[in-house]
């Protein structure tokens, strides 16, 4: 073989040579590159680098999925959190409405009642007594006017001794007797629970009590039961 032919295989071969080595290199790099960008994806701990650029991309991708499924699922925690605070969010307590009634004391100890019988009265009671002593406040139990005041019963006779008698918006009555004090005159408007009268002894009387009546018309004669009529507008005792 000649020196030219001999020189000629000897470059071939090393021509195949240098090709193989920089194949090799390229697929070296690859690989390594790949191994560095997994192991750069946050919150991904890579324990050996992926053979190839395909292998390194679904590692990424995968990487990719989890965060975007946690964000997803905080982004729902966090909108459950939200209903849940609304859903038990106070409401407002609307005020509860007065009945417009009230009772004829703030303290008492009740005594006859209505329809008992007894000597002190002409046939049976009609009303409820509350035992109190002399100079307690009475109220009116809701609003109207007065119809009867001052002694002898405002009119009914000496037997209620000073007296008080206050027609109501719904059309009854109420009478207030044996009163120390009377405070109001005919004619007058009252509200409920506006001082009226201090409760006394007065009339026919054997201690110091309130006489109370509920009435279908200002005259003795047309009383009701005044409990059962107080507690049907909200008023217990």
């Amino acid at each position: 073989m000649s020196k030219f032919a001999t020189s000629l295989k000897s470059g071939s071969s090393l021509i195949r040579t240098r090709t193989v080595a920089v194949v090799a290199g390229v697929g070296v790099s690859a690989a390594l590159g790949a191994g560095v960008a997994a192991a750069a994806t946050p919150g991904h701990a890579v324990t050996s680098a992926p053979s190839t650029v395909a292998e390194s991309v679904k590692v990424q991708a995968a990487a990719q999925a989890k965060a975007a499924k946690a964000t997803a699922a905080a982004q729902a925690k966090a909108a459950e959190a939200a209903k849940a605070k609304k859903s038990v969010t106070a409401k407002p307590v609307a005020a509860q409405k007065s009945t417009g009634w009230v009772k004829p004391l703030s303290s008492y100890a009740l005594s006859a009642s209505y329809a008992q019988a007894g000597g002190m009265w002409a046939s049976k009671h009609s009303g409820q007594d509350f035992a109190v002593p002399t100079g307690t406040p009475v109220k009116s139990i809701s609003g109207g006017t007065v119809v009867k005041a001052g002694p002898n019963g405002g009119g009914d006779g000496p037997a209620y001794g000073n007296a008080v008698v206050i027609k109501h918006n719904n059309g009854k009555y109420s009478q207030y007797a044996h009163l120390s004090k009377v405070n109001v005159q005919i004619g007058q408007k009252v509200n409920a629970g506006q001082l009226i009268a201090l409760s006394g002894n007065t009339g026919n009387s054997s201690g110091p009590h309130l006489h109370f009546e509920i009435r279908n018309t200002p005259n003795y004669g047309s009383a009701i039961n005044p409990v059962a009529f107080l507690k049907g507008v909200g008023v217990s005792f």
